[in-house]
């Protein structure tokens, strides 16, 4: 430890890209080539707790564009069986009869997400009083009979910026508890309690929730709360007001997209202190303009409907 009167380091940005790479590929420990061309790593995965074989054969059909069956072997050769166990760092050829892409399609980017207004407000206060609790962690709000929510945030799962893409889409043919304002999007079937520095996790897809394995929670970097491989416990899944599989299912797909195709999606900067230049910040970023379209309509959305950004 330095003295006081030691000089105090100073800080090069340069460092930035070894210490932290801005895309997601830092830390994989699983890598996966095709067998016609062993020298291109063509997606990865940082390897937490619960993934399963089957899970990374899910997670491939996911990232692959494939016209018939495929096999997984690993460095030696071996046949990687699609069942529960473990799966094990290291290099994963694909073995395809036919030619296969990798998928091209678009993930929907993504920052924190701190919605309030009008037009949230009964979104959130239907999440407080179907939750009251993490539903990730299982820390419970023990001050939410006083209304004090703090530490504590109702997340959308598909993002309220998006709203033009959800109309256009009609994924509003899945909620059947619609809220009297606010749209379906705000409906208390795309909403989470959650604690709120795992709510940013969730939000930058650091992990998902796998409705096709037991709800299991998946994540895609680093777990340092000890929650990847936990699942969603019985009580919130047999709650009739609990999210429905199919956005899940959207978040799961996002997740594994942003994570593992290529080196991975940009991971955006969002704590600007006070006097920043935010604007400047997030130009000069990766994925400008689209970084910006959602910052913009993250909050319009929540003060007014969008009736049609489904051009942007």
């Amino acid at each position: 430890m330095s003295s006081p009167s030691s000089p105090i380091s100073t800080f090069d940005p340069a460092q930035i890209s070894t210490i932290a790479p801005r895309d997601r590929s830092g830390g994989r420990d699983v890598h996966i080539y095709s067998i016609k061309d062993p020298a291109t790593v063509l997606c990865g995965l940082i390897l937490t707790n619960g993934v399963t074989n089957a899970n990374f054969y899910s997670m491939m059909e996911i990232l692959l564009l494939l016209s018939n069956d495929f096999e997984l072997r690993d460095e030696d050769d071996t046949k990687v069986e699609r069942n529960d166990n473990s799966l094990q760092p290291g290099k994963y050829y694909i073995i395809s009869d036919a030619p296969f892409q990798i998928n091209n399609e678009k993930p929907a980017v993504r920052t924190i997400s701190h919605a309030t207004g009008t037009r949230v407000k009964p979104f959130t206060e239907a999440v407080r009083a179907r939750d009251r609790r993490c539903v990730i962690s299982g820390e419970v709000a023990i001050g939410a009979q006083f209304d004090n929510w703090n530490g504590f945030e109702a997340a959308h799962i598909f993002p309220l910026a998006y709203e033009g893409y959800w109309n256009e889409n009609n994924y509003d043919r899945w909620i059947t508890i619609r809220p009297e304002k606010g749209g379906t999007i705000n409906s208390v079937q795309n909403g989470l309690l959650l604690r709120s520095d795992i709510h940013q996790l969730f939000d930058s897809y650091d992990f998902s929730i796998n409705p096709d394995d037991d709800y299991k929670i998946v994540f895609f970097t680093f777990d340092g709360k000890g929650l990847a491989g936990k699942r969603l416990d019985q009580v919130f899944l047999n709650n009739p007001q609990r999210p429905v599989d199919q956005l899940l299912r959207w978040h799961f797909r996002q997740a594994v997209l942003i994570n593992m195709k290529g080196a991975g999606e940009p991971r955006f900067e969002h704590d600007f202190p006070p006097g920043s230049d935010i604007v400047g910040d997030i130009l000069r970023g990766p994925r400008a303009s689209e970084r910006m379209e959602f910052e913009l309509f993250s909050h319009v959305a929540a003060h007014m409907d969008i009736l049609d950004i489904s051009s942007t």
